[in-house]
């Protein structure tokens, strides 16, 4: 399977705290990498250094064979990278349809739209339910839900999901896990960053450990899920 996104040597630095220390990932089409590790580790850093929402000081990013390294985070999006920041940032004195209409403001497509809503629905029942009520009101686990389906309409090519799980209750992270997993076998590819190891180890086709900027185990997600440093460190083992 072909690599969609390939990353070689990302540097972010804030002042003269090196952030993210030339690191190197490659995501394959059509599958699930998850980036997992301790709070401050850099993996949000990352993130926002791959849609182009904090400045490289030095690698490359290429997307689809074309080097992204220098695009603006619209010019990113525009080429199917999407990102689902950490803490959701819907419009919560929005409704529920705006939101969702937001996400595919930028298509030409307008006729495709139409079913691509529905298709979000489908995923997340509860947000047809609430589709004229303001965000603000949703729940967290609907927020996220919401923060996603957005996503979604904009029709990524590559999701970003940055903490899906923060603070939410477990049935709910099961949940959004499990629709991830869907989402990914019509065919989205997805990157993912999490603090909760184990459940995204569990879905993952591939794996990697960063620690204070710097990637430390790659391996399938399966294989580190059974990795001693990560059953020592993330897992409580």
């Amino acid at each position: 399977m072909s690599a969609l996104l390939e990353v070689q040597g990302l540097q972010v630095a804030y002042g003269h705290i090196q952030a993210v220390k030339g690191i190197d990932l490659s995501l394959r089409e059509g599958e699930i990498t998850t980036l997992v590790g301790a709070n401050g580790a850099g993996k949000s850093t990352t993130l926002l250094a791959l849609s182009g929402l904090v400045k490289k000081n030095g690698g490359t990013v290429r997307f689809d064979g074309h080097d992204i390294s220098r695009l603006a985070p619209h010019q990113i999006v525009a080429r199917g990278v999407v990102q689902v920041a950490e803490g959701r940032a819907i419009l919560t004195t929005m409704t529920v349809r705006e939101n969702l209409e937001l996400g595919a403001y930028t298509r030409k497509d307008r006729q495709a739209v139409g079913s691509d809503l529905e298709r979000v629905f489908h995923l997340f029942p509860r947000l047809k339910e609430r589709i004229d009520g303001m965000a603000g009101n949703l729940s967290g686990g609907e927020q996220q839900m919401l923060a996603i389906g957005r996503a979604l309409m904009a029709k990524p090519r590559l999701l970003l999901l940055d903490e899906p799980s923060m603070g939410l209750a477990p049935i709910i992270v099961q949940e959004i896990f499990r629709t991830l997993r869907d989402i990914n076998r019509d065919g989205l590819t997805i990157f993912l960053v999490e603090q909760n190891v184990r459940q995204a180890l569990k879905i993952a086709h591939h794996g990697y450990v960063l620690e204070t900027g710097e990637i430390v185990l790659a391996d399938t997600g399966r294989t580190l899920l059974g990795h001693p440093r990560v059953l020592e460190a993330y897992l409580g083992a």
